[in-house]
């Protein structure tokens, strides 16, 4: 079934994107939660127009997310958790965790907006991606020490 959607669908598409989905998929998840409208003519039309009215203020955010993005480049966050023998971590870092480093350097972010490629459970340097914009992602360094013992 062709649907158009009505918000960014991580791994989809995004909004006003026509995308091929399973009928169930779209009938029991997409259409109910308000995500996605099946692809009709006037449908497609609708979203559209809303889009043409929105394209000012996307080009806007899109500008804010690159200065942001210049900000963040290169940049390496350091982030010390409770660590026992060998540099296993007791539990993990966690994108609230990333969220609190940067908002100590004066930037915000949503913790919904930082992928993680794995779980970080040990001790080393990860790169991790943030999802400004639909078009602007960073990759930033996460540099996770031990906690000290003071």
């Amino acid at each position: 079934m062709k649907v158009v959607l009505t918000r960014d669908l991580e791994g989809r598409g995004f909004f006003g994107d026509v995308i091929e989905v399973k009928d169930g998929y779209a009938r029991n998840y997409l259409i109910p939660r308000g995500i996605a409208l099946p692809a009709t003519e006037g449908n497609i039309k609708h979203v559209q127009e809303i889009l043409r009215q929105r394209s000012r203020k996307l080009e806007r955010e899109k500008k804010q997310a690159q200065k942001t993005a210049k900000k963040l480049q290169d940049l390496t966050v350091e982030i010390q958790k409770p660590a026992g023998e060998g540099g296993k971590l007791f539990g993990s870092v966690t994108p609230s965790d990333v969220v609190e480093k940067l908002k100590d350097k004066g930037v915000e972010i949503e913790r919904k907006n930082i992928i993680f490629p794995h779980k970080i459970r040990e001790v080393g340097i990860y790169p991790v991606t943030i999802r400004l914009h639909r078009d602007v992602r960073v990759e930033i360094k996460i540099d996770v020490k031990p906690e000290s013992k003071d």
